[in-house]
Formats: C-alpha cells, sequence, structure tokens
C-alpha cells in the first residue's frame, strides 16, 4: 500500500507494539488450559493411539518377565534344593527369557513404526492450522508484526515440541507400564527391600518439577531469541535487505547485530542443556547405589533371620532377580523424569502457539453473509457512506485517518483520488475490497454493506494494482495463474496483450517459462507492474483499484504502463489512487483528499477552474 497506509501506521509504532502484547495476554491460555488441548490434537488418531497401547502395554510386560525368569533360573535350575542344576529347567527358562527378548524387540520396531506416524502427522496438523489461521488474519495483524516473528512461530516453535508430539505418548505409556510392573514385581520379591529402593522418591519428584518450571523459562526465552534471528535474518538475506546493507556499507552491522542475537541464543541454549544436569547426576547416582545398598540390607536381614531363628525369605536368587528388576527400573524412570522436564519446557513453546491460534481475525464473515449482487446496473457499484476510520493500533487521541467520507462511484465509471502523502486515499483503497472495516459508517459493494457480504466472493469482484507489486520467485506463467490456477495459455497471452507486455515476455529466451527471481527482481520496475496488470485481468474482477500503480516509474516505463491501464479499465469500474496528477486527468471524477476528508470533487477542468486544492497540486506538478 503506498502513502496514506504509511502515514497511517508510521507515527503509531509503539502504540501498536502495547496493543499487541495486550492480545497475547489475553490470547495466551492459561498453563492448566494446555493438557487437554494438547490432547485434543491426537483426537484424530484413536485408533492408531489404541494400537500404539496395546504394543506398549504387551511390550512393557514382555520387559519385566526376564527378571522374574532369572529367579527361578537360580533358584530352580542352577541351585535348586537338591543342590545339582536342572539342566532342562534352566533350557526352558532360558529359552523363554531369549524369545521375550525378540518378541519385545519385534514389538518395539512396530510401536515405533505407528508412534512416528502419529507424531508426525500431529505435528503437520497443527503447522498447518497454524499457518491457516494466519491466512485468515486481518493485514492489520501482519502490517505491526515482523515477518520473521511469524516465520519462527509457525517452524521453530512447532519445529520444538515435535519430540513431544513424536515420542511422549509412547514414552509416557511405555516407561509407566515398566515402572509400575517392576515395582509390582519388586514388591512380590521382596517388600523390605522395595521400601529401601522408592524411601527417597517424593524427593526426587519435587526437586524435578522445580527443575523443570526453570528449563520452562529458559525455553520461552530461547523461542523469543530464536524469533529475533528470524527476522533479523528475514529483513537483511531479503534481496532487499542486501541491496540496502551493501549501498550503505552496513554489511559489517548487519553480522554483528545478527551475532550479539547469536550469543544471546548460543547462551540460552546452554543454559538449558545444563539446566537439571545435576538433579539427573544426583538421580542416578541414588539409582545406581541402590543395588550396593540392597547387598547391605539384605545381608543385614539374612544375618538376623539366622541369629533369630527364623526364615527371611531372601535368597540368593530373590537378590539377584530384585537388582535386576531395580536396574530395569533405573532407564524408565529417568525416562519419565526426562519427560516430564520435556513436557514442562514445551508448556512454553505450546503456549506460544495457542496464542496464534487464540487471536480472533478481525475480519471475518457474518452468520448470515450473502454474495454480492451481480444485476445490472448494481455490479461494480461502490459507495463509501459517512465513512470514519482509525487504524486498529492508533491511540485514541490520534485523529482519524478518514473522517465522515462519502462518495459513490457507479458501474464502470473511472474516479480518482489525489492529494498529498497521508491524506488518506490509500486507506480508502483498503476499505473497498475489505482489508479493514470501517470504524464507522458503511462501504457498500452493489448496494450491500461489504460486512454483510461473502468476503473471499467480495474479493473476488475487485481487483488491486498497488504500486510495488509482488511476484513470486516463480515462472511468469506460474505468476499469472495465481489469480486463476486452470487458466489456459491462450488466456495467458491474451490478458498479457491487454497489458502490454506479451512482447516483451516472448522476447525472452524462456518466454513465459522466464523465471523471475525473487520478488521480480530480474525484471524492470515497468515488466513488473504490466506483468501484475495481466493478473489482474486474467482475474476478471468488476471493479479494478489501482493504488499509486505508476508512481514508482520512470517517464518511458510510466507510458507503457498507463497504456496498459487504459485498456485494463475498458468495461470496469476503476478507482485511481494517484501522486501523479497526469495520469488521472481523464477520469469521471476527481477526489481530492485532505488530513482524512474528501476537500473537493469534479472533473480535471472543473477543478482547475475552481483554483482550490486541485489546482494547487496541479501547479506544483507541472
Amino acid at each position: 500500500m503506498g502513502g496514506g497506509m504509511a502515514n497511517g501506521r508510521g507515527s503509531r509504532v509503539s502504540a501498536g507494539d502495547a496493543e499487541r502484547q495486550r492480545e497475547i495476554n489475553e490470547a495466551a491460555p492459561q498453563i492448566t488450559d494446555l493438557g487437554p488441548r494438547i490432547a485434543a490434537l491426537f483426537a484424530p488418531y484413536r485408533w492408531q493411539l489404541s494400537v500404539i497401547i496395546v504394543l506398549v502395554l504387551v511390550s512393557a510386560g514382555l520387559g519385566i518377565l526376564p527378571p522374574l525368569l532369572t529367579q527361578r533360573v537360580f533358584d530352580e535350575g542352577l541351585f535348586p534344593p537338591d543342590g545339582s542344576p536342572n539342566i532342562g529347567v534352566l533350557s526352558w527358562l532360558v529359552a523363554g527369557m531369549i524369545a521375550a527378548f525378540v518378541l519385545s524387540s519385534a514389538i518395539g520396531i512396530v510401536q515405533t513404526l505407528f508412534t512416528a506416524r502419529v507424531g508426525n502427522r500431529v505435528m503437520g496438523d497443527l503447522r498447518v492450522r497454524l499457518f491457516a489461521h494466519l491466512q485468515s488474519m486481518e493485514l492489520g495483524f501482519f502490517t505491526r508484526t515482523k515477518t520473521g516473528v511469524i516465520q519462527s512461530r509457525l517452524q521453530n516453535d512447532v519445529g520444538g515440541v515435535s519430540n513431544v508430539l513424536t515420542n511422549t505418548v509412547a514414552n509416557i505409556i511405555g516407561n509407566t507400564v515398566t515402572v509400575i510392573a517392576a515395582a509390582v514385581a519388586m514388591v512380590l520379591l521382596s517388600w523390605q527391600l522395595t521400601l529401601i529402593a522408592v524411601v527417597l522418591m517424593p524427593i526426587l519428584v519435587i526437586a524435578q518439577r522445580r527443575v523443570g518450571q526453570i528449563r520452562a523459562r529458559i525455553a520461552g526465552r530461547t523461542q523469543e531469541s530464536l524469533s529475533e534471528m528470524t527476522a533479523i535474518t528475514q529483513e537483511a538475506l531479503s534481496v532487499s535487505g542486501v541491496l540496502l546493507a551493501k549501498t550503505y556499507s552496513r554489511q559489517r552491522a548487519e553480522t554483528e547485530r545478527y551475532a550479539a542475537e547469536n550469543g544471546r541464543q548460543i547462551d540460552l541454549q546452554v543454559r538449558q542443556a545444563m539446566s537439571g544436569q545435576v538433579f539427573f547426576a544426583l538421580v542416578q547416582v541414588f539409582l545406581s547405589a541402590v543395588p550396593a545398598i540392597v547387598y547391605l540390607v539384605s545381608g543385614w536381614i539374612i544375618a538376623r533371620g539366622q541369629g533369630e531363628g527364623f526364615d527371611p525369605g531372601i535368597t540368593a536368587g530373590t537378590i539377584v532377580a530384585f537388582t535386576t528388576v531395580q536396574s530395569r527400573l533405573l532407564f524408565p524412570l529417568m525416562a519419565l523424569m526426562r519427560i516430564a522436564l520435556d513436557l514442562q519446557t514445551s508448556k512454553a513453546l505450546f503456549a506460544r502457539i495457542f496464542e496464534y491460534l487464540d487471536l480472533d481475525p478481525a475480519i471475518t464473515d457474518a452468520p448470515d453473509a450473502r454474495e454480492p449482487s451481480d444485476a445490472p446496473g448494481l455490479a461494480g457499484r461502490v459507495e463509501f457512506e459517512r465513512v470514519s476510520f482509525r487504524y486498529p493500533d492508533a491511540g485514541a487521541q490520534e485523529r482519524l485517518t478518514l473522517d465522515d467520507v462519502s462518495f459513490h462511484v457507479q458501474p464502470g465509471e473511472f474516479v480518482a483520488f489525489v492529494g498529498a502523502s497521508g491524506s488518506g486515499k490509500t486507506t480508502i483503497g483498503s476499505l473497498i475490497p475489505r482489508l479493514y472495516d470501517a470504524s464507522e459508517g458503511a462501504v457498500r459493494y452493489a448496494g450491500d454493506d461489504v460486512r454483510e457480504l461473502r468476503h473471499e466472493a467480495l474479493v473476488d469482484r475487485i481487483g488491486v494494482v498497488t504500486q510495488e507489486p509482488y511476484l513470486f520467485h516463480a515462472s511468469i506463467a506460474a505468476n499469472l495463474r495465481y489469480a486463476k490456477p486452470d487458466a489456459s495459455q491462450h488466456e495467458l497471452e491474451a490478458a498479457a496483450r491487454l497489458a502490454n507486455i506479451h512482447d516483451t515476455i516472448v522476447g525472452f529466451a524462456d518466454g513465459y517459462d522466464t523465471v523471475v527471481g525473487e520478488r521480480g527482481y530480474r525484471l524492470s520496475g515497468g515488466e513488473k507492474q504490466r506483468i501484475a496488470i495481466a493478473r489482474v485481468l486474467l482475474k476478471n474482477p468488476r471493479v479494478l483499484v489501482l493504488d499509486e500503480a505508476t508512481s514508482a516509474l520512470d517517464t518511458v516505463n510510466e507510458r507503457a504502463v498507463q497504456h496498459a491501464l487504459d485498456d485494463a479499465r475498458s468495461g470496469r469500474t476503476t478507482i485511481a489512487i494517484a501522486h501523479r496528477l497526469s495520469t488521472v486527468v481523464d477520469a469521471d471524477r476527481i477526489y481530492v483528499v485532505g488530513a482524512g476528508r474528501i476537500l473537493e470533487q469534479g472533473t480535471h477542468h472543473e477543478l482547475l477552474l475552481r483554483g482550490g486544492a486541485y489546482a494547487e497540486l496541479y501547479a506544483q506538478q507541472s
């Protein structure tokens, strides 16, 4: 958009940032809300989760079987009561242990396949859902938010929770079942030794929660730093950013800016990696020392039993089996604690994702929205009825961008809005396709308030050509087909001829397959503008809004583009927002805008004879 919008936003950066923070604070979900919302992401994959749960339960059960068989190996196979090893029993027990290992490994492979599919599909669904929601946000959201920050939220934040989405369900279920099964097996083997093994667990759980809170705070700051790095990359390494840095010899400064944020990112990553390391080291020392303590306590219990003449029920097989089970408890218990920390850490990332998902688009269809009328005499009619407008991020004390503006444009008319930069003329062009909603009054298309019409259908009937047309890094044909994906080659060429660009295109070595480069940098300004006009013509809108479409061009290119625009206007309602008055002298009506109001209106000759604001502007340009 051109000068009007820039003026509407330029003095409100700080106010916009404050408003944006208020939106985020209001929309940010509470921590207690995250659990059900994260669980809801898995709802479409219930049957796959059921299969995973069954596989995990079977695998966990098989995992606890070998330690229990170990007790029988010692007490019935190697050292039976009669003192002679029982090879037959021993063979069956060993075969059972090997079979359990093989079957558990096979189940693990299948479980990993299902887990990877579900986790990655949930992550993919979340990424697409966030992208689609961002597409639905109003234009104002993007004018007050850095593109790099949005990209980081979509890529880094969603990617940051991938491990949680991919592995958490299976790991939680599998490790929990393993821990429970191991605890039951330990109790069955010896309740006395079990008390020794779990006496410090409550302390470890409390410590783990504290470490998780610290890591969650660091994770939030890490993602904010990643967002800033992405924003710096997007700004500095775009074609425009690189060109600006080179022409002002600011490459070193840009590198230093990136290096400073990168240093902060490194520090945060190191702090996140180290947070909890002491805790896990203590946990591992404790769990690793339990077998030694078990040996000591077992010896004390056996000695006491022998001294007091009772059987403590602890055999060599019991001790070996107990320490085997306890050692198998080490890894799933550590894994559960790490998962708990990951979940606490990921809450900060999920909160950032849900912040965006919970933002309500300002431009939405009414429940009873209807199609715009295509009736003759109405289709293409545009009216402003006492419209006032203030940008959403503007302070209440700032003047209105538009103040009580009224006008009408009949189907097929060519009208122009002229005025100094910041007068509000570009804002008028933004309200017609409902990129913003009027603060007061009504904008009408074909007699209907645009807020009562289906927005997509309204936009289908309005074409916009801006001062700086945006072209994708793709072929000319692909850029043209953005307006009509199923357009034939004949339709492309017809639109290009109307835009006075066909001969230029076929003069390229690759013709319509020529790749234009990022933002069309391989083309001249006039070529880009005429391709943009051809794209609009392919859309075939009822209303054509020309937002300073030639103001950035030299005289030669301006003449070529103006000729294309003259052809494009044929049979359409045309609303031109112009800086150069020479481009609108043939308009059916010219509106002069100043300080958000319409100062005067009339034809070119009428306004010159009046000797007012238009005559003064014309004299300055002449």
